[in-house]
């Protein structure tokens, strides 16, 4: 994929973002609107790896208290270790899935998050950025 030099340097894996970002566009003109997650899930893990972007998806993280597992997360998708991808199919973000991908980046100790949306206008995406990683 051939894309134009991003222009901002204050951003958090600008690169990175942008491919993502082309990426869903691309799956979400391609699929439409009103399908079930997991099939764009699906189309999703098929551009990732024709675009060569290494990715895990459905992956369990551990939340733990004193070395004691007490939950487990499942990302949709970490992209490169170092990115979360998460989707819903839905025409607004709640404040529910915001703070969802906020704790999985907490999670895994993570900069950046990124939730799309399928909705019938397209695609809808939010930055999610833990400003407390260490």
């Amino acid at each position: 994929m051939v894309r134009p030099k991003v222009k901002r340097d204050d951003l958090i894996y600008p690169d990175l973002s942008y491919d993502i970002v082309g990426i869903l566009f691309d799956v979400g003109s391609e699929v439409g609107f009103g399908h079930k997650e997991k099939f764009y899930q699906k189309a999703l893990s098929y551009a990732l790896k024709e675009a060569g972007i290494n990715f895990k998806e459905q992956i369990p993280v551990k939340v733990c208290y004193k070395n004691k597992p007490i939950g487990i997360y499942y990302f949709d998708f970490l992209i490169k270790n170092k990115l979360v991808l998460e989707i819903k199919v839905r025409n607004y973000f709640s404040k529910k899935d915001i703070q969802q991908l906020y704790r999985y980046l907490k999670a895994r100790n993570l900069k950046l998050g990124i939730i799309a949306h399928f909705t019938k206008q397209g695609v809808r995406f939010k930055r999610v950025i833990n400003l407390n990683d260490s």
